[in-house]
């Protein structure tokens, strides 16, 4: 199957299902006072401790995404274990997929016209086989709602909203901007995390719509709607 295709094929319907959400604006980032900024730099580390202890996580939902010229969507499973991932992206009327999965070391795509593709650098075999810049090593953290590794990326900058939520990551040259976060939960519960994100680097856009999570262990996962 040709990945081009599973874009193109869910380019009119899968969109339509991104876009029937009801679009919300991206937090609104404020300049907090001292004071209110280290408190939400505190969370936002916290946070990033509790998501980073977690053995895998997982999420499922909606993507779309564009290069500037051709743009398609469709579901999105992702599964993150440490720096190994492993996502499948399938076109909700035909039922075609493909599977990418693979880690620091390098990835592979199967589901493709002529078999599977391996390279040693993920970006360089999405960007041949797809035309999508699709930033892997950082999604699930940007996700999460938490910077990516610094050694991977690079450093990041944050902004806040008014209630001290992040609202913004800058990092690796994309901005990403939270829209939508799940209610905050009981104290000792696991964190509240994105619902609705837009990444952005040039051209180049990602929107995801996480319809649930799952945090925990292969054999034993915990789910936050």
């Amino acid at each position: 199957m040709n990945i081009r295709f599973v874009f193109a094929a869910v380019a009119a319907f899968g969109l339509a299902a991104c876009t029937s959400v009801p679009v919300r604006p991206p937090l609104q980032t404020v300049d907090l006072a001292p004071a209110a900024l280290a408190d939400a730099q505190a969370r936002l580390a916290a946070r990033e401790a509790s998501v980073r202890a977690l053995p895998q996580l997982a999420f499922n939902g909606r993507v779309a995404m564009s290069n500037g010229r051709d743009g398609g969507s469709g579901r999105i499973e992702w599964l993150q274990t440490g720096g190994d991932y492993r996502v499948t992206l399938s076109a909700p009327v035909t039922r075609q997929s493909w599977q990418l999965q693979g880690g620091p070391q390098g990835a592979r795509i199967d589901g493709l016209d002529g078999g599977p593709r391996e390279g040693a650098d993920v970006g360089l075999l999405l960007r041949e086989a797809t035309g999508f810049e699709i930033p892997v090593a950082a999604m699930a953290a940007w996700a999460a709602g938490v910077r990516a590794d610094v050694a991977v990326s690079g450093p990041a900058e944050v902004a806040f909203d008014a209630g001290g939520r992040l609202a913004q990551v800058q990092q690796d040259g994309w901005t990403i901007d939270y829209l939508e976060w799940q209610p905050e939960p009981a104290a000792g519960a696991a964190p509240a995390l994105p619902t609705r994100i837009n990444a952005q680097r040039g051209s180049a856009r990602v929107r995801l719509v996480v319809d649930s999570w799952t945090l925990g262990d292969a054999t034993g996962l915990s789910s936050t709607p």
